[in-house]
């Protein structure tokens, strides 16, 4: 079921948009599993439950990404591991970060999380941080700009999720427009379980889908 799951969604994603397995909450079975299909690329948003998956999960060509609120003082349990960071969503966040990388030597790819739902309560920048951010780009020599990640509203209207997605895929299109020099900032992780279909419409690069998979 799990390998048919994931075969019927990769059968519909065009060419160029990444999935990510978000394993969080599945045991390690399941994600040996979904390795046995083929899955290469998982996302993981909680320290302590990715450290012990990483211990008992053999295989070493899995890419993984962090997707969910990153406390600082768990970075060494997770930037040393991952390949991406797609939930950076504060300044404080991005700068300790920053600091990480310069002193391991090795930059650090990372979305810079949105907030473009309707919910107060979603984590992330709005338009002018990030404006702010990527004109001071030069500040964070430990970090590699890819992108730009967010949630659309919780809600089942899938008007106002393509709307959320139109606007988030509209302001990448500008920002790429606007800093050329940022020549790997490319990426657009949106949509899940629920809204992949709508992402995809509307710019997506990269999905994030758990349920539909391993449910």
């Amino acid at each position: 079921m799990l390998a048919d799951n994931l075969n019927s969604i990769l059968n519909e994603l065009p060419s160029g948009v990444k999935l990510v397995a978000v394993s969080k909450y599945y045991p390690v079975e399941s994600i040996i599993e979904a390795y046995a299909a083929g899955q290469r690329v998982f996302g993981e948003s909680r320290p302590q439950e990715f450290c012990r998956k990483l211990s008992e999960i053999p295989f070493k060509d899995i890419e993984w990404h962090f997707i969910g609120h990153l406390q600082t003082n768990k970075l060494k349990m997770v930037l040393p591991y991952v390949t991406m960071v797609e939930s950076v969503d504060s300044l404080h966040l991005l700068q300790e970060i920053d600091k990480w990388g310069r002193t391991a030597g090795r930059p650090v790819d990372i979305l810079l999380e949105m907030h473009i739902g309707a919910e107060e309560t979603k984590q992330g920048f709005h338009e002018e941080d990030v404006l702010d951010i990527l004109f001071n780009a030069d500040n964070y020599p430990g970090v590699r700009f890819r992108g730009l990640m967010g949630m659309a509203s919780n809600t089942d209207d899938e008007s106002v999720v393509e709307a959320d997605f139109q606007r988030i895929d509209a302001y990448m299109a500008y920002l790429v427009d606007l800093f050329p020099e940022l020549t790997d900032f490319n990426q657009l992780s949106i949509g899940m379980s629920g809204d992949w279909r709508i992402a995809i419409r509307n710019g997506a690069t990269i999905v994030r889908i758990g349920r539909a998979i391993f449910a």
